[in-house]
């Protein structure tokens, strides 16, 4: 990592000071010495680490290409060329492409904004209690964003402190990624002890107890932990703060943002100030003009392939909810041009300027994660794991499974129902990682044998391998 990257979230989270969590933009600049000194400057600092979420190498932009056009859920308008998203699409990543590029360096930002927290926050002045809810925030975020990181790259380098020089960055090696998921683990244990259920006001959206676990199961099922993911989501459940909302479509309303179904959503707000989200207008069929996005440009970016399309069981209620087969044009002309539904509700301020939240996670999700660990750990389904699983399926509209399912079975139920539940939130590729198909399921995809076991991982961006070159290794299968 390049010394500039240090500078610029030093710099950020400097300027960053705002007592609404939803307001991100910078207010007013303060010097560096003078700044970790109370609550004020510890929420600004906290902020700031919430802040990068939204970058375009976060949730902004980067991670909806690597979770979901990476498998066989969507597609980028641009399928040939050598354009950063065509590559991504097509299994044809240079190490140089610039959605990796951005997705490690605004990572390591947002990291560093947490470190920040950390290592300053015990010589502020302010009261304990919120001193250890803004911990429990900070090592929750980290811990996404080093999951994030170690799922897409695999070993990364684990940095838990600030970097203040250029040779403690070349001392930041790639460490084996079980080195990184025991920290994430640790942080996640940490800060599921630190935060609290629930906010009200304007702390609504911050990571809570429920969030912290919840990651903790997805972690687990990661690394195959199936017993403690099992354990950590029935606290998720027990604890009786979640619930399925009835109308799967009331999900993805502006209005509904942080509903109770919601675990964790990245925030954006629209209005000028650089913090709105821009999915209305990427996800908007290329072609289209203003037929599908009023305001600004059609992106053409995450639209559903026709594998996503033929998913869905007759009746599912969640596909038109989900995706539109096409649209109307301006001649009146139906165009059959599937897009994404799920971040469309609204309108911009301008374009790239939208109030669409980005969902982390949901109470969905919980109850089916926890019907596959319940699966692996009793070789079979139990009656909870057909209960989790039904209670997702009859808000669908759909029947219950029936009883009886072998493991392999209800495994195969559980990755279907996921791929439909889920669609277009960021969950499908690394579900296809974890459970060794991603290879069998894109060549299926692709109906040739495109994809290696190699591309499970990204390759590492060119430019830290040549700031580093013996500390940052390529992985392999990739060259320059």
């Amino acid at each position: 990592m390049k010394l500039h990257t240090y500078i610029y979230v030093i710099f950020m989270v400097m300027l960053t000071s705002c007592s609404d969590f939803l307001d991100l933009s910078p207010k007013d600049a303060a010097n560096v010495s003078n700044f970790y000194r109370n609550a004020s400057d510890m929420q600004a600092a906290v902020n700031a680490a919430y802040g990068m979420l939204a970058s375009a190498g976060e949730y902004g932009y980067a991670y909806y290409n690597v979770a979901e056009v990476r498998s066989d859920n969507t597609m980028n308008w641009e399928g040939g060329g050598n354009l950063p998203d065509a590559e991504l699409d097509q299994f044809k990543m240079s190490t140089t492409n610039e959605i990796i590029r951005l997705m490690w360096i605004d990572t390591y930002r947002g990291i560093l904004a947490c470190n920040a927290v950390l290592d300053h926050i015990d010589g502020a002045q302010m009261d304990q209690a919120l001193r250890e809810r803004f911990i429990g925030e900070a090592k929750f975020l980290r811990a996404l964003k080093y999951f994030n990181l170690v799922r897409t790259f695999g070993d990364v380098p684990l940095v838990l402190s600030e970097t203040k020089s250029v040779n403690e960055g070349y001392n930041q090696t790639r460490v084996a990624k079980e080195e990184v998921y025991k920290q994430i683990i640790a942080d996640l244990i940490d800060a599921a002890q630190r935060l609290p259920t629930t906010y009200t006001g304007n702390d609504v959206g911050r990571a809570t107890q429920g969030a912290a676990k919840a990651l903790l199961g997805k972690v687990y099922l990661t690394t195959g932990d199936y017993a403690k993911a099992r354990d950590i989501l029935k606290e998720v459940i027990t604890q009786g703060t979640y619930r399925l909302l009835d109308d799967y479509a009331a999900l993805w309303l502006v209005a509904n943002a942080n509903n109770q179904e919601s675990i964790f959503e990245v925030q954006f707000k629209k209005g000028g100030t650089g913090t709105g989200s821009n999915f209305y207008n990427n996800f908007a069929p290329r072609n289209s003009g203003s037929s599908v996005a009023k305001i600004g440009f059609a992106g053409g970016r995450n639209l559903p392939t026709s594998d996503m399309v033929a998913a869905y069981e007759p009746g599912d209620i969640r596909k038109a909810a989900s995706l539109s087969l096409g649209y109307t044009n301006q001649a009146g002309v139906f165009v059959a041009d599937p897009y994404t539904l799920k971040y469309h509700d609204g309108t911009p301020f301008s374009e790239g300027d939208a109030d669409n939240n980005w969902v982390v996670l949901r109470y969905a999700d919980v109850l089916l994660m926890y019907a596959e660990a319940l699966n692996e750990t009793n070789n079979g389904p139990t009656a909870e794991a057909y209960e989790a699983i039904n209670a997702v399926r009859k808000r669908a509209k759909l029947a219950a499974l029936p009883e009886g399912l072998s493991k392999l079975a209800f495994a195969q139920a559980i990755e279907h129902e996921r791929q439909v539940e889920l669609a277009f939130e960021g969950h499908r590729w690394f579900d296809l990682v974890r459970t060794g198909k991603a290879v069998t399921v894109m060549n299926q995809h692709f109906q040739a044998p495109v994809v290696k076991e190699h591309n499970t991982v990204f390759p590492i961006p060119q430019t830290q391998v040549d700031v580093n070159p013996q500390g940052i290794k390529q992985n392999p299968g990739y060259t320059f």
